[in-house]
């Protein structure tokens, strides 16, 4: 047997990890692709006085101090581990001076957003701005934030724009980059992969701020020595660092005939194509477009997700003064009469943080519709919502991409709600395949493995490595069901 370890560091809105993953062949030349997860942290956004108003801020620093003991784990656990790879949410970044982190980076769900889009939208207008960078309007995206913080001063201390996991590589090897797959959300780089200098002029932006793009594959240096305990000789390699990057290159999907879901705090539902798909039918369906691995484009369109479910349970939970179990709760849903209406799970208002089921009942009330009158009830209603959104926007993307759908791939934490797979099979028609749920942790891996050559080949092969080691489950359509019973 020879195989070899790596590290993928995977950050995400509420949580985050280190996962191993050992790859390579067994004696008789077979794939080996295994995860362990090394450690599991909370990342809870905090809110900081800023003089004016308390704004919500990501503790950056926090997630690396987790960040560098579970890499000392790893090292001390692993036979062999050769390279560590870093993928996070999207959007975010520090402002830096002198390679020094200048104040918290601000979370994307603080409330100052909405002045950015004003601020971007007085120079140059929402349908150019599509034209310019081929993305779906969200009011958080990188664009607006740098706008807000340009206009407050906050730019002029800075001589570096780090995303969050660019910062985080930089702190582990000293090298500051971008990398692709995010900075393509960022909405300052144009659809050919370049930064915008035009649009950075009009919003009076200087372009030096922002380092050199990089690929997913390329390796960014060694860890500085005395950043991680027990100084590992372990390369930093450039994988998707845009956590849903990571997460496509790992769905085991044909992408002329699949569209995928990568449901977790966010539902990124989309299609692969060869090259950004840029029109007014895109841009009026909502979607984005987004680099991938190997060249990719990502057409997906995001709805709100598990957003939904976890901050109804964190506001039951504050409520209760106890944990609330949410599998629990799905398992008693799964018995509970579908809603006789649902709500648009897209509606702007469930946003932000807080108590999530009084907006959902509001929504219900402001309509004269009935409010489900129980948590039980919430909850179905809650994926029921989300299994419409995802089966419309499903369709949304098989047609613009211009694929015949035949079936939904679902990855991520979304993947374990089996609940939501079945209804969105019913809702969709199509047979919905769930898993694997460490899609991200295992996109990231087999970018880091294929670069220090312990597998090779290009998606298609790397795919099908994860399809034979974490064979997805099916949920089949009810109108499958009952014609299979005749």
């Amino acid at each position: 047997m020879s195989t070899a370890q790596v590290a993928a560091v995977d950050l995400g809105a509420t949580s985050g990890r280190v996962v191993v993953g050992t790859v390579g062949s067994d004696t008789a030349g077979r794939d080996v692709l295994r995860l362990d997860v090394v450690t599991r942290f909370p990342n809870e956004p905090c809110r900081l006085w800023n003089g004016s108003r308390a704004a919500l801020h990501t503790d950056v620093p926090g997630l690396f101090g987790h960040v560098r003991r579970g890499l000392a784990d790893a090292a001390r656990d692993a036979d062999n581990l050769v390279s560590v790879g870093v993928d996070s949410w999207a959007v975010d970044y520090g402002l830096m001076r002198g390679g020094r982190l200048v104040g918290l980076p601000h979370h994307y769900r603080d409330e100052r957003s909405q002045r950015g889009v004003e601020l971007v939208e007085s120079v140059v207008d929402r349908a150019e701005l599509f034209a310019r960078n081929g993305l779906q309007f969200l009011p958080f995206t990188t664009v607006y934030q740098l706008a807000v913080d340009r206009t407050d001063g906050l730019l002029e201390p800075a001589d570096r724009v780090l995303l969050v996991p660019d910062l985080v590589s930089y702190w582990l090897t000293g090298r500051e980059v971008a990398e692709r797959t995010n900075a393509s959300t960022t909405g300052i780089f144009g659809t050919d992969g370049v930064l915008d200098d035009v649009l950075l002029d009009l919003l009076g932006i200087d372009r030096s701020l922002f380092p050199d793009v990089v690929d997913p594959g390329e390796v960014l240096g060694p860890i500085l020595p005395g950043v991680v305990d027990g100084d590992p000789s372990v390369s930093v390699t450039a994988v998707g660092s845009h956590d849903t990057a990571s997460a496509v290159a790992a769905v085991p999907m044909d992408p002329d005939s699949a569209v995928y879901i990568s449901c977790g705090t966010w539902g990124l539902v989309g299609a692969e194509t060869s090259s950004p798909v840029v029109n007014s039918r895109v841009r009026d369906a909502g979607f984005t477009n987004e680099a991938g691995v190997d060249g990719r484009n990502r057409l997906l369109h995001n709805v709100m997700g598990l957003w939904l479910l976890s901050e109804s349970v964190r506001e039951w939970s504050r409520a209760d003064g106890a944990a609330v179990d949410l599998p629990e709760m799905l398992a008693a849903a799964a018995h509970c009469p579908a809603p006789t209406h649902v709500f648009d799970a897209e509606d702007p208002m469930f946003l932000p943080r807080g108590d999530m089921p009084t907006r959902i009942a509001a929504w219900y009330s402001d309509r004269g519709l009935a409010v489900p009158s129980s948590r039980v009830e919430m909850v179905r209603a809650i994926v029921e919502s989300l299994a419409v959104a995802f089966s419309a926007a499903v369709y949304d993307a098989a047609e613009l991409a211009g694929i015949d759908v035949r079936r939904i791939h679902v990855v991520g934490g979304g993947a374990q709600n089996s609940l939501l797979c079945r209804i969105l099979a019913d809702r969709s028609g199509l047979d919905v395949l769930a898993g694997p749920v460490e899609a991200t942790a295992l996109g990231n891996v087999l970018v880091q493995a294929r670069t220090h050559g312990l597998i090779s080949g290009d998606l298609t092969r790397l795919r099908h490595t994860v399809a034979t080691t974490f064979p997805p489950v099916r949920h089949e359509p009810a109108s499958s069901r009952r014609a299979a019973s005749l």
